[in-house]
């Protein structure tokens, strides 16, 4: 159960935020939600969150699979929820792949650049970041310098947003349940 109400005053911004968010998602988020209660604090993430659409360098799915693994490395259910609607839904990422982030040390399922993006959101998702020149050099022979910096904000924006959530006690929304992608029987 969520540590803040849901229901903030019906503020202007409340209601226009809450417009687009079903405009585009067809349900109003939990996230905005909550940061309803503090009009700037919604406002100033609200732009983050638009500027983050336009980052095109790295591949989607890429981000995508390094969005998952934070969240899954902070355990936040809502980030988790919502990343696997998003990937699964709007970016092609294989349900069966999507699923098998948690676990993707054990897994098969990654090409090798894949396995370099989760390791590198995982380790940049510890506290204290526990990044390696070596890690580095492993992901430069694979992505250029813009990609790089992007693939690192992508990740310190998950952090923000899983870190924002988890604190605030949000967990699924059921975005999961909407795929109309058929789950894989283990």
């Amino acid at each position: 159960m969520a540590r803040i109400s849901l229901d903030p005053p019906k503020t202007l911004s409340y209601r226009l935020a809450g417009w687009f968010c079903r405009r585009r998602y067809h349900a109003m988020l939990d996230p905005v939600a909550a940061v309803g209660h503090n009009i700037p604090v919604g406002r100033s993430y609200g732009i983050l969150e638009l500027q983050v659409g336009r980052w095109r360098q790295l591949d989607h799915r890429l981000k995508d699979l390094a969005v998952m693994a934070a969240a899954g490395k902070i355990g936040c259910s809502w980030c988790m929820d919502f990343g696997f609607w998003e990937a699964a839904m709007h970016h092609q990422v294989p349900a069966e792949k999507v699923r098998a982030v948690p676990d993707w040390w054990d897994s098969d399922m990654f090409t090798e650049l894949e396995r370099l993006v989760l390791g590198y959101a995982e380790v940049m998702t510890a506290t204290p970041p526990a990044v390696t020149d070596e890690l580095v050099a492993q992901l430069r022979e694979h992505l250029s310098e813009g990609q790089l910096v992007e693939l690192t904000g992508i990740v310190a924006v998950e952090n923000l947003r899983s870190r924002i959530n988890a604190a605030l006690g949000l967990t699924s929304q059921g975005f999961t349940d909407r795929c109309t992608i058929q789950a894989v029987a283990p």
